[in-house]
C-alpha cells in the first residue's frame, strides 16, 4: 500500500520539494513499414492524446516537435486457448511524432556485422574451424545411397 506523502506549503524563499513525474510511458518502437527519417514511432497509453505526447517530448526530452499523429491499434482476437476460449489482446496507440527542424532518427545497429577477416589463432576462427568440422562430420555418406546410418550395412 502506498503512503501518502505531505509536502510542507510553499513559502517564498523556500526551495520548493515537489517533484512532478508523469504518470505515461512511451516505448520507442521499430516501425513495421518504411517510415520518412524525421518520423519516430511510439506506443502510448490508450489515455495519452497528442497534446500530451508532445508536452512529454519538449518538456522533458527537449525534443522539438512538428507534427503528432495517433492511431489506435486493436489487439488480436483470433488466439485460442486450452479451454478453446477466444484469447484478446489489449489495444493499444501508436503515436507518429514528427521531429521538427530537419532533425532525423536512426536507429542505432546494436549487432554491426563482424569482419570477415578473422586473425590466425584467434577465439572466433577456431569456433569457426571447429563448426565447419563438425558439419563436415556429420554429413551423411554419399555411397550408402539415402538409406540411414541406423540400418547397417
Amino acid at each position: 500500500m502506498a503512503r501518502r506523502v505531505i509536502y510542507p506549503l510553499y513559502q517564498l524563499g523556500n526551495p520548493q520539494l515537489r517533484l512532478f513525474r508523469p504518470t505515461f510511458t512511451m516505448t520507442l518502437v521499430r516501425p513495421g513499414k518504411e517510415q520518412p527519417p524525421d518520423t519516430v514511432q511510439f506506443r502510448i497509453p490508450i489515455e495519452m492524446t497528442k497534446i500530451d505526447v508532445r508536452n512529454y517530448l519538449e518538456k522533458i526530452y527537449d525534443v522539438p516537435v512538428a507534427a503528432v499523429r495517433t492511431r489506435i491499434q486493436f489487439g488480436s482476437n483470433k488466439k485460442r486457448n486450452h479451454l478453446n476460449q477466444r484469447v484478446k489482446r489489449p489495444d493499444y496507440k501508436v503515436a507518429y511524432v514528427q521531429l521538427a527542424q530537419q532533425q532525423t532518427f536512426e536507429f542505432p545497429d546494436i549487432f554491426p556485422k563482424k569482419d570477415a577477416s578473422l586473425e590466425e589463432g584467434s577465439l572466433e576462427e577456431m569456433q569457426k574451424k571447429f563448426m565447419e568440422d563438425e558439419r563436415q562430420r556429420q554429413k551423411p555418406d554419399p555411397r550408402r545411397g539415402g538409406v540411414t546410418e541406423w540400418f547397417g550395412l
